[in-house]
């Protein structure tokens, strides 16, 4: 077997063993997400760790060594020379902007969502709700220490080795498909997307694969654009911190877009599509800054 194929079985095997032996041991049988107590869901979510947990565990037992920067490392140094910069200003404000997009796309689909006060629903004033993508983008460069469980493992180690053993656009497709599955054990209990929508719970598995190849396209990029996995992880913690106005103005109860499916999750991946095409064809243009 190809060393490098080898190394990435072992990584795949440790960090989807691990993360789903946790979420099986801290999740109680038949317990949904939302009927979790915050503290209980907080100890689920320790399972995101895991990823960056197994490069470390994989580079221990086939010996590849720890180094933090430069080729074939953890990717853990930070530069902003020769233009890089831009890139992690790029990571603070990308996810505000295609999440406000998404939100822009599903008015435009399903208009009868729009609720000029659901604001107030969430207990949010008006002065208030336009402040929350500065507070998203804080929360989410701060408290990104899940995100950080996560890209340091499959940007740090899963794509670069997926990379060398096939074409990039397979590498993503395959990259994302696998970061998708990882997920389905919290799909299950509904962390993702609730539970009640048709086709539960595949289709949201499968729209959890869609989203994370597209998203998986930005993150790879700007990792690669770096040679630091900081600005995916920012973009992560960011996303997750949901950095957006219009969501006070769209009433999830109205918003069933296509037979029962939620419009966000469709005016979000539509969002998600144009910037991964966006970035393809920057990356096709440019060679990865060195």
């Amino acid at each position: 077997m190809n060393r490098e194929r080898k190394r990435l079985l072992i990584y795949l095997l440790l960090s989807f063993g691990l993360t789903w032996i946790w979420f099986a041991i801290a999740c109680p049988k038949g317990k949904m997400w939302e009927d979790m107590p915050q503290e209980m869901q907080s100890f689920v979510a320790l399972g995101m760790l895991f990823p960056v947990i197994s490069d470390v565990l994989t580079r221990w037992i086939t010996k590849e060594g720890f180094a933090m920067t430069d080729k074939d490392s953890m990717m853990l140094g930070i530069s902003l020379k020769n233009g890089k910069w831009v890139w992690f200003a790029v990571a603070f404000f990308l996810p505000w902007i295609y999440t406000e997009l998404g939100c822009i796309i599903t008015l435009i689909l399903n208009p009868s969502c729009y609720d000029p006060e659901y604001y107030l629903v969430l207990g949010i004033e008006k002065r208030q709700l336009y402040l929350l993508p500065v507070i998203g983008i804080i929360s989410g460069v701060f408290g990104s220490f899940a995100a950080f469980g996560e890209e340091g493992g499959w940007r740090g180690y899963m794509m670069p080795k997926l990379m060398k053993l096939m074409p990039k656009g397979s590498a993503l497709i395959v990259g994302g498909i696998i970061w998708g599955l990882w997920h389905a054990p919290l799909t299950l209990i509904g962390h993702n997307f609730g539970t009640e929508y048709p086709g539960y719970p595949w289709l949201g598995i499968v729209f959890m694969c869609m989203n994370c190849i597209l998203l998986g396209i930005v993150l790879t990029f700007v990792t690669e654009k770096t040679g630091s996995v900081w600005p995916a992880v920012f973009i992560h913690g960011i996303n997750n911190a949901n950095p957006s106005i219009l969501n006070g103005y769209i009433n999830p109860e109205k918003d069933k877009l296509i037979f029962g499916v939620n419009g966000m999750w469709i005016g979000l991946l539509i969002s998600l599509l144009f910037t991964a095409v966006v970035v393809l064809v920057m990356w096709r243009k440019k060679e990865p800054v060195s």
